[in-house]
């Protein structure tokens, strides 16, 4: 029988009505003639309010305390889904992410998936039931430690289920119909993609698009596991993310996949570095030991009579506290003025992998911007990506004109966002 993988996110797992809904699909598929495995994020806003009852009670650091509360919240959506699919005549099975073979490694809170041994869940669909996995946690085999697995945690958990079972396709549902040309909540005029490759996909993700996380993408590409994007609460075909079809060349793509825009990051700009060779090797070493994820990096030209020059870079808001002490505490190794810190910025992006072979585009990408009155203050560009960074009260107006710009607005009416978050 074929494997089809699904995956659910906490909109499409709110509340009682909702996981019924998502049961009946999953009996759909099964009633279809497949095997099915099923990975569900926790219900709505629950691993928000458990980070919030944590701080309630305690407003110390304990990693490991709350990766075993936060994976809660999947144990609730997994234990609930298989009484309701049971509920429709379908035999079912929940299992915790250990219990799924999920193997895991490195710190908590952001630990990653180094090996699935899904011996159990085999055994599951050989009898003839439906398993649903917990996502977003695994098991450290050191530690023999529950683990998280940070942001798109359960994406990842999809992918990697699915490539470990060798499964026909993972679906990811979520409350929009696919994957659009831009973020239809900014972009009512968005267009749907039927098909964008991983390498659009992983830049689109990467650049902020919501739908799917940059690990889940990377562990499908290096796994060749088509993902298809869909909506929960439609019945609509939605976008296909796959690997360059065999022989196609980048030409006959699109141009334009898309524009995404991200207004979590800040930007870190350290004054007056001694402009000789390894002052930005000594600076974004002390940036690494920090764990921060630097995106965009601009080194200013340097006066010759100064000997000094600027280095700005951009990270993750959340990482700037930890970013900005291990800086301070490497003050006199780096040779540094002062630090500033902005976290009023965000960050626009176009992708397309058709714009390795078109001419124009940085041209017109540009234009659109002036045209709409947006200052850069950074650019970063790739084979297939062009990012800039300007003031985060001008991002949506910039997606706009840019998306308008390259002719992706739809003409067949607005989006559809059912569930209100993006996931």
């Amino acid at each position: 029988m074929p494997l089809v993988v699904q995956k659910y996110g906490g909109s499409s797992v709110a509340d009682a009505d909702a996981i019924r809904r998502v049961a009946r699909r999953v009996v759909e598929t099964r009633n279809a003639g497949n095997d099915v495995v099923v990975t569900v994020s926790a219900m709505g806003d629950t691993t928000d309010e458990l980070i919030d009852l944590s701080n309630d009670v305690s407003g110390n650091d304990h990693p490991r305390e709350m990766d075993i509360l936060l994976t809660a919240g999947e144990r609730i959506s997994m234990a609930l889904l298989a009484m309701a699919v049971r509920d429709l005549g379908v035999g079912a099975q929940s299992f915790t992410g250990p219990q799924a073979g999920v193997i895991t490694s490195g710190s908590y809170g952001r630990a990653r998936i180094i090996d699935v041994a899904p011996g159990r869940l085999r055994q599951t669909l050989e009898g003839g039931d439906v398993a649903i996995v917990a996502g977003f946690q695994g098991l450290n085999q050191e530690t023999q430690d529950v683990q998280t697995l940070g942001r798109g945690g359960s994406d990842t958990t999809a992918v990697a289920l699915a490539a470990a079972l060798e499964a026909d396709v993972c679906e990811i549902y979520t409350d929009v119909d696919g994957v659009f040309s831009a973020d239809p909540r900014v972009v009512p005029a968005a267009r749907k993609l039927d098909v964008i490759t991983y390498e659009e996909m992983l830049d689109m993700a990467a650049s902020g698009a919501k739908v799917l996380m940059p690990r889940c993408v990377e562990y499908a590409r290096r796994f060749n596991v088509p993902i298809h994007v869909r909506s929960s609460f439609s019945g609509l075909e939605g976008t296909m993310v796959v690997g360059p079809t065999e022989g196609e060349e980048a030409m006959e793509q699109p141009i334009i996949a898309g524009v995404a825009h991200d207004t979590s990051e800040a930007k870190i700009t350290v004054i007056g570095v001694p402009d000789v060779p390894g002052s930005a090797a000594r600076l974004f070493e002390s940036v690494a030991r920090a764990e921060a994820n630097i995106d965009m990096i601009v080194q200013n030209v340097s006066a010759t009579h100064t000997g000094v020059t600027d280095i700005s870079f951009t990270l993750p808001t959340a990482q700037v506290d930890a970013a900005r002490a291990a800086l301070e505490g490497d003050h006199e190794s780096i040779g540094f003025r002062e630090l500033v810190v902005d976290d009023s910025i965000g960050k626009i992006s176009l992708i397309g992998a058709g714009m390795r072979s078109a001419t124009g585009v940085s041209a017109k990408f540009f234009s659109a911007l002036r045209d709409a009155g947006i200052n850069i203050e950074m650019i970063s560009t790739s084979d297939i990506r062009i990012s800039v960074v300007t003031r985060a009260e001008l991002v949506n107006d910039a997606v706009r004109a840019i998306h308008t710009a390259f002719g992706l607005d739809s003409s067949q009416g607005e989006a559809v966002v059912y569930g209100g978050t993006g996931r």
